[in-house]
């Protein structure tokens, strides 16, 4: 009976040409040619995103905000420091990131190594400057030779820790959940109420439309009616690019957190809220996305799709804080 059920989701989904392959895990972790992956850079990256010295006034570090008890985000609704922002964005993970064309709510970072040193420089973040943080390491021996290690010399510069913080960060990739194990043929990996909630995913809520492949985003950016007036991508772009008006970067639905915060400015606690907010449409305005249509489902469908979202948690990483270098 269990497989019929497998087949007929799948068999509904192709209609729609979306199929199993679609969320097939990729084989390997994608980097650029000017910044391979590589062990001794991975170990320098470890180190310089656990380490505080990166901040002015030593009390932040990268972790800080990207905790790995805290699914490589913070869990809170409002990012430390952001307390007197008049419209402060909830911190996102960094956990698959390898694989993003555009970072940041707004997607300003083209790139890992462009968006490594912005939280750096940034006044309510760590609030240095390159120059100053480059000669501050240069006064830790302890990282002379992590990065001759990485480098092959132990030169110290903007590029090398962007570069290095970027290399480790490409090696945060969520665990193998159980919907992968369905994914690759395990009919029993996951419940008949997740299958459930796959085929709603795909089908009556039309998640999938943004929500998509193996990441589940599009890593596009869309109005999703919100209540609040952060323009997001609408800040970087012309403002006669109504589409982008309050549009903000596809979250992935890997490894959620528990209890939530979500969305872009940590509104909303729980998913049976998110969900409901998709059924109601969201508000009404020019740049709303063509994506958001309004829809019902019944609280069994709720249950369902929640399920399955559940099925995206492959765990916690087994990562430990380094030991940072002695001064």
């Amino acid at each position: 009976m269990l497989a019929c059920t497998v087949f007929s989701v799948h068999a509904s989904l192709a209609d729609d040409k979306i199929t199993q392959s679609d969320y097939q895990r990729p084989e390997a972790v994608p980097a650029p040619e000017s910044n391979p992956l590589t062990e001794e850079k991975t170990a320098l990256g470890k180190t310089l995103f656990f380490d505080p010295r990166l901040s002015r006034d030593k009390s932040m570090s990268c972790a800080t905000c990207h905790s790995p008890d805290q699914r490589w985000s913070d869990g809170r609704v409002v990012p430390l420091g952001s307390e007197e922002l008049s419209q402060p964005r909830r911190t996102p993970t960094v956990m698959n990131s390898a694989w993003l064309k555009a970072l940041m709510w707004d997607g300003r970072a083209k790139s890992l190594e462009a968006q490594a040193v912005l939280p750096i420089t940034t006044p309510h973040e760590m609030n240095y400057n390159m120059k100053e943080l480059v000669q501050r390491l240069g006064e830790i021996k302890g990282y002379e030779p992590l990065f001759e290690s990485a480098y092959g010399d132990a030169e110290i510069n903007t590029q090398r820790i962007a570069m290095a913080l970027a290399t480790f960060q490409r090696t945060l990739v969520s665990n193998t959940s159980s919907f992968d194990l369905w994914v690759n043929g395990d009919e029993h990996a996951i419940s008949s109420s997740a299958q459930r909630g796959f085929q709603i995913f795909n089908n009556e809520a039309q998640c999938a439309a943004c929500h998509k492949s193996w990441r589940f985003t599009d890593d596009s950016f869309h109005d999703i009616g919100l209540d609040s007036p952060d323009l997001g991508r609408g800040k970087v772009i012309p403002v006669e690019v109504t589409i982008m008006q309050h549009a903000f970067k596809t979250p992935t639905l890997r490894d959620l957190p528990e209890n939530g915060p979500f969305m872009h400015d940590g509104s909303m606690s729980d998913l049976e809220e998110v969900i409901k907010h998709y059924e109601d449409g969201g508000i009404q305005r020019e740049s709303l996305s063509k994506e958001m249509k309004p829809f019902e489902l019944t609280e069994q469908q709720r249950t369902d799709l929640i399920a399955f979202l559940k099925t995206l948690d492959g765990g916690s990483l087994d990562i430990d804080p380094p030991v940072l270098p002695m001064e």
